[in-house]
């Protein structure tokens, strides 16, 4: 399918390039995945234009600036990653959005820098990576605490998307890996935190207090669609702490806006298009951690996707959700 439009398609600059490590392979892989990561221009563009991806919002690779300790050093380091970010678009208007970097570390300066974003720079939104470390390294601060309430005022204003992206849980806080490294990150931890903090929003009476808010999460929902039901019907008997005012599947299904960023599979998608329906679903690939290819491939041939709901899923939606400018 051509036209297809990707957000959740990340880059780096070089305070944030070693957080990528972990995730690049060996010397030669590095190499290779360090150039796209860092490339905002004819390369990404061209590996786009072999996969039928018109368009792409770029994002700030993770832990990005939520690993940042010193606040004043995260203020700086969002602006400065946003810039880049803005003079890529700049340079490719057509081709390119941006999410903005946000420093949670401070609140305030959050809602600041998401402001300057959207109404200066043109931005479509705001992309964070889960939880936020301030001063203390074995610190996890969560959005759902009140201290982001005039945060989430200022996102609901703007009128704009929040995606929540994946990070790793610290070593301090994840006694339950212990000696299993492997699990912590992609192949299950960042759908175990994603899917906390999103549940967390959904339980703290956000959506009752901000109704327009609208929050994407990637990998086909982090495993939320699969036990929403469950969920729903276990909080029936143990609805302790919960502040919601409504069911939680209720929330769910409202405010968050699901994608396929590296979860190719045709029973998971199944699974989160009846849950969600076709209406909040949406194509991406997780460029470059995942390849625009197999995320183009997968989409373009799966036999459970009507040729009706690829195009809405692949395009319309998104430009639904971000008012482009592009039919």
């Amino acid at each position: 399918m051509q036209g297809k439009i990707a957000f959740e398609e990340h880059i780096a600059i070089q305070e944030t390039l070693e957080q990528t490590r972990a995730f690049a392979g060996d010397s030669a892989q590095q190499h290779q995945f360090n150039r796209r990561i860092l490339d905002v221009g004819d390369e990404r563009l061209e590996i786009m234009d072999r996969t039928g991806i018109e368009f792409a919002i770029l994002s700030l690779n993770a832990p990005g600036i939520q690993a940042v300790l010193d606040t004043r050093r995260a203020i700086d380091l969002a602006k400065k990653a946003n810039d880049h970010m803005a003079a890529a678009v700049a340079r490719h208007p057509e081709r390119f959005g941006a999410f903005a970097a946000l420093p949670m570390q401070d609140p305030d300066a959050a809602a600041q820098e998401l402001r300057r974003c959207v109404e200066q720079l043109g931005f479509k939104g705001a992309m964070v990576n889960g939880f936020t470390q301030k001063d203390d390294p074995d610190s996890a601060i969560y959005y759902d605490l009140p201290q982001y309430r005039g945060f989430w005022a200022q996102v609901a204003d703007l009128d704009v998307p929040f995606y929540l992206h994946p990070r790793m849980q610290i070593p301090a806080q994840a006694r339950n890996y212990e000696r299993h490294p492997w699990l912590m990150s992609a192949p299950w931890g960042f759908a175990v935190e994603t899917s906390i903090h999103s549940l967390r929003l959904c339980g703290s009476g956000l959506f009752d207090d901000f109704p327009t808010l609208k929050i994407c999460i990637g990998h086909l929902g982090e495993n939320i669609p699969f036990g929403l039901w469950r969920l729903d019907a276990r909080m029936r008997f143990s609805p302790r702490g919960y502040r919601g005012r409504r069911p939680l599947g209720d929330y769910f299904r409202e405010h968050f806006h699901v994608t396929t960023s590296g979860n190719f599979n045709d029973p998971a998608f199944r699974c989160t298009l009846e849950v969600l329906g076709r209406d909040k679903v949406y194509f991406s690939a997780d460029y470059p951690f995942e390849q625009m290819q197999d995320a183009a491939d997968w989409y373009d041939s799966s036999t459970v996707i009507s040729e009706q709901d690829r195009l809405q899923i692949g395009r319309r939606n998104a430009v639904r959700l971000f008012r482009l400018d592009l039919d």
